[in-house]
């Protein structure tokens, strides 16, 4: 980026809809704690929230806002599956790390549950009603028959259910899908609300927050680190950076810059449909997904109907991006032809080389956890108490997302042009139906 944090909020529905805002201070000054946290995010404050249960001191240090990046942008979609079929990480790597990442997934839902509860967020409006996979054509349909015929057999998971063109059009309203996976795992939440609630949490129990604090540089020094913000500095132990797609805005966290490539993924939310002829479209409250290789989505918040999807270019929103979404939903919903679009955002999303998040140590003072590849809202959450086993020196099992180290981005500075170019393809792909 070219400018520097803190930067203002986006705009978005999230941020209009939001209630009850945690108010935390700017860093000044010299502190000491065991741990530091760059990024005040879901890893972050997760792994805050279990640091403080290990009886570690930690602070959280965030460049903007709470809710800035990805925790306060994305769709408040909660799963817990990989952007690798667990029938595909079992050909590859087994059927025990399938088994132990599938474990993981189911884990990171159940957390998100927890943490609501736990700190009662009622205003995150958690609705576990799980999910849909949308089939577009034939072969993505066989192709969902063949991973629900394969959960069931191989790990046991029956949540898993076949739903035909005409069950799919009565639980969507629209024509456009041949059939698809009902899956009785995750559900919708309100994602900056979320966050939201969890910082406050943290807030009352007493761990320390500082909004507007980026963290410019790390120094290492004979009793720990030295953190620096423009208005204080911090003395720590051990730092952990869960900065995701956001690890450019400084060079702090350049350790893990070049190991993710941000993909922009765009948003748009309709007015109110009460009273529209949208208005019984989705009428279940899932999140649904397509099965193209350039996913959109689609999902109720309140009585809207939030449409998103992969391909915004660039470091800022696109029209032609906010175009195309409109005219993939209408296409599917002809009933929202007539309907105002309100708002419309978008944020970055963190992939990684393998498609798989990554968490681990860069040395014996710094730790890391990135990489959600866009399913992060319960992956993310749930990281923390895994993150803080790490920084207590245990090695905790994490499947895939441990097994190997960080890996740097070949020709990283072409990387824009070369997204654009395999997102071309991936286009090129869906269009012919392959």
């Amino acid at each position: 980026m070219t400018a520097h944090p803190p930067f203002p909020d986006i705009l978005s529905l999230w941020q209009e809809t939001a209630t009850d805002r945690p108010v935390f201070g700017v860093l000044s000054g010299g502190r000491h704690y065991d741990v530091a946290v760059i990024g005040g995010g879901y890893t972050g404050l997760s792994t805050a929230r279990y640091l403080a249960r290990r009886g570690l001191s930690a602070v959280v240090l965030e460049a903007n806002r709470i809710g800035w990046g990805a925790s306060g942008r994305n769709g408040g979609v909660v799963s817990g599956k990989f952007r690798l079929a667990f029938s595909e990480i079992a050909g590859r790597y087994g059927i025990d790390t399938a088994r132990r990442m599938h474990d993981l997934g189911i884990e990171a839902i159940e957390h998100v549950g927890e943490l609501v509860e736990d700190y009662g967020i009622a205003a995150a409006n958690y609705r576990p009603t799980g999910s849909l996979r949308c089939a577009h054509n034939a072969v993505s349909l066989t192709s969902l028959k063949k991973e629900a015929e394969w959960l069931h057999r191989a790990l046991g998971d029956r949540a898993c259910s076949i739903l035909s063109a005409a069950e799919m059009e009565a639980e969507t309203g629209s024509r456009d899908f041949l059939g698809g996976m009902l899956n009785s795992h995750g559900g919708i939440v309100h994602p900056l609300n979320f966050v939201f609630g969890i910082a406050a949490g943290l807030k009352k129990s007493g761990i320390d927050i500082f909004e507007n604090s980026p963290v410019t540089e790390l120094r290492r020094e004979r009793t720990g680190i030295l953190l620096e913000t423009p208005g204080g500095t911090v003395m720590a132990g051990q730092v952990v950076i869960a900065t995701n797609s956001y690890s450019d805005l400084t060079p702090a966290t350049s350790a893990v810059r070049k190991a993710i490539i941000p993909f922009r993924s765009a948003m748009i939310a309709t007015a109110p449909l009460s009273g529209m002829p949208g208005k019984k479209l989705l009428a279940q409250g899932r999140s649904y997904t397509e099965t193209r290789r350039m996913m959109r989505w689609f999902r109720k918040a309140g009585d809207r109907l939030l449409y998103g999807g992969r391909g915004a270019f660039g470091r800022t929103d696109s029209e032609a991006a906010f175009s195309a979404l409109h005219g993939a939903m209408v296409r599917q919903f002809p009933d929202l032809a007539g309907v105002a679009i309100t708002h419309r955002w978008s944020g970055l999303v963190a992939m990684t080389l393998d498609s798989l998040p990554h968490a681990g140590r860069l040395d014996d003072r710094l730790v890391y956890a990135v990489g959600y590849n866009g399913t992060g809202v319960a992956l993310a959450s749930n990281m923390g108490k895994h993150i803080a086993a790490i920084v207590a020196g245990e090695s905790p099992d994490l499947g895939l997302l441990t097994s190997e180290r960080l890996k740097s981005v070949p020709f990283y500075p072409i990387r824009e042009p070369a997204v654009r170019l395999v997102a071309g393809w991936y286009q090129f792909l869906d269009a012919i139906g392959r």
